[in-house]
Order: C-alpha cells, then sequence, then structure tokens
C-alpha cells in the first residue's frame, strides 16, 4: 500500500494523473535548511524526513508492508533557497529577484518502508521574463503567490512569468513524475504501476 506524506493537492493531482492508487499522511516536518547544507541535500533531506514521518505514523498499525512517499520542491537562484512567501511584500521581493534570471527548480522524491529506502533529485531550469513592479504587483494580489516556493505556481497563472523551461514541468509543480513512477517501479514489485509507464 502506497502512502503519500504531503498535504500538497498538487502532488495529490499528479500522482492520480499518473494512475497511482495512494492513501493520504499528513505529517509536520520543519523545513529548515542547515548551516552548510546544500540546496540539493537540503530539498533530499526534507523530502526524506516526510516519508519517514509518515512511516512512522503507520507504526502499530500492521502496515509491515507500507510504503510512503515524501517529496520537496525548492527553488534556487544563486545557491539561495527561496521558501514560501510569509506576505505580500517578501512574495513581491522574490519575484523581483527572479526577474529576468534563470533559477533551478530542485524536486526530491523519496519513498521509505520498513525494509528499505531510496530517492532522487530532479533538477530543471526556469528563466523568468522581465517582470516590472505592476506586472509583480497584479501576480502577486492574484494570491497565487502565497503557500508557493519561489512565490508562483508554474500550473496557474505563473506560467505566464515563465520565457523558458529546460527540465520536468511535473516537477517545477511539485512532484517528478518520471522519477516517481520509475522509483515506485522498481522499489517493490506488488506497487501498481500504470502498464504505460512501465
Amino acid at each position: 500500500m502506497l502512502y503519500l506524506a504531503s498535504q500538497s493537492p498538487r502532488r495529490r493531482e499528479l500522482l492520480e494523473q499518473a494512475g497511482v492508487a495512494f492513501s493520504v499522511l499528513n505529517v509536520d516536518v520543519p523545513e529548515q535548511r542547515a548551516d552548510g547544507e546544500s540546496p540539493q541535500d537540503y530539498v533530499q533531506r526534507v523530502a526524506r524526513d516526510k516519508a519517514r514521518a509518515g512511516l512512522e505514523c503507520l507504526k502499530g498499525n500492521d502496515r509491515v508492508d507500507a510504503i510512503v512517499l515524501g517529496a520537496d520542491t525548492e527553488v534556487v537562484l544563486d545557491g539561495e533557497v527561496f521558501g514560501k512567501p510569509v506576505d505580500a511584500a517578501d512574495a513581491g521581493a522574490m519575484l523581483q529577484r527572479l526577474s529576468g534570471r534563470t533559477h533551478e527548480v530542485m524536486s526530491a522524491v523519496w519513498l521509505a518502508a520498513v525494509d528499505r529506502e531510496r530517492g532522487e533529485v530532479c533538477v530543471s531550469r526556469v528563466r523568468f521574463a522581465a517582470l516590472d513592479e505592476a506586472a509583480r504587483a497584479a501576480y502577486v494580489a492574484s494570491g497565487e503567490s502565497f503557500g508557493k516556493a519561489g512565490a508562483y505556481a508554474i500550473q496557474g497563472l505563473g506560467a505566464t512569468l515563465i520565457e523558458y523551461l529546460e527540465g520536468s514541468y511535473s516537477g517545477v509543480m511539485g512532484l517528478p513524475l518520471f522519477e516517481t513512477v520509475r522509483l515506485l517501479r522498481n522499489f517493490r514489485a506488488d506497487i501498481t504501476v500504470p502498464p504505460a509507464a512501465r
């Protein structure tokens, strides 16, 4: 049985799109980058912590066959990790820094079971168009910035800010489907993966 340790509706949507059967677990994992931790190590650690926390939630429920999927996605510019904006001013400042520049989106997926763990990181490159103050303000006013790493959502109005994408659209959205399905397929034979993805 597969469990998704995430409160993200986008990750649920993406797993459903891939035709994978799963149940949802709500976990609360601190997302704080450690001193000297690289962005890639950070995103992978958070995904792993979520998967392990989900597995811990299932202890005592006779779920020895459980597999928990944890994921994390971060926007990275010049080695700095952009989390979710705390308010409109923070969102506007993030968009100003991303304007006219290419940043990386690191999306990690991690699977944990009682007997094994495995994960992958997908790195995509996204270039924003140059955004003037009015464009930034209008996007922040749409409300879409909030709760999103880097203050934008590629699956919404945020797509209009993006000039170029190299990598995984679903990874930028929050769950790299190619890597996820490949991990699931290779992790354990009893996971139901759609035939088209085999």
